[in-house]
């Protein structure tokens, strides 16, 4: 009798533990333009990210600033994991060259590693979703000018949802691939 009294706060404790939130993923939207790029291979760095976007959990500003967590949603991936992935998929699909994440999964390296910090990742009070930062393209060969740019990228949101910031955070991500496939072919 006193193992069944013990076992039952441990069940109760398991079961408040569940997590039956709705999780969401960062899908870029599929690209019609494909740009030559001047380098044939291009790995994508882990991305960096702020810490309240690092989260498992989808986060929104409110108007007086604050970032609050959208109740019952979470990411479907580790958010490093998922933009970094959905930034080489994004960038494959726009560029010419074969993109891979870190790590790079073939013999011979990559002739240009991309490298983004992100600094602000969220659906922001004025209606967007704000996706800026910095990314740097490496070229260990000198293949590839190398440079460091500065980003700030704005697109709309469609609700408040967590549907709607998830949407608009692959299309966030779409922009900057864009932007990257563009330098590529510099």
């Amino acid at each position: 009798m006193s193992f069944l009294r013990a076992l039952v706060p441990l069940l109760v404790l398991l079961a408040a533990c569940a997590d039956n939130s709705a999780r969401f993923q960062l899908d870029p939207p599929a690209s019609a333009a494909q740009r030559q790029a001047r380098v044939s291979t291009v790995e994508v760095r882990d991305v960096s990210l702020p810490s309240y976007a690092a989260a498992q959990e989808i986060v929104s500003q409110q108007p007086d600033g604050a970032l609050r967590d959208v109740p019952d949603s979470l990411w479907a991936d580790d958010p490093v994991r998922g933009v970094t992935l959905a930034l080489a998929l994004a960038l494959d699909d726009r560029s010419s060259a074969t993109v891979a994440a870190e790590p790079w999964p073939l013999a011979d390296p990559a002739q240009v590693r991309v490298d983004v910090r992100v600094e602000r990742m969220l659906a922001a009070a004025d209606g967007t979703f704000a996706l800026a930062g910095q990314m740097a393209l490496a070229s260990p060969d000198g293949v590839l000018r190398e440079r460091l740019e500065r980003f700030d990228i704005r697109v709309p949101l469609t609700g408040t949802d967590p549907a709607a910031i998830a949407d608009a955070g692959g299309r966030a991500i779409s922009a900057l691939a864009d932007r990257i496939a563009q330098a590529l072919a510099r």
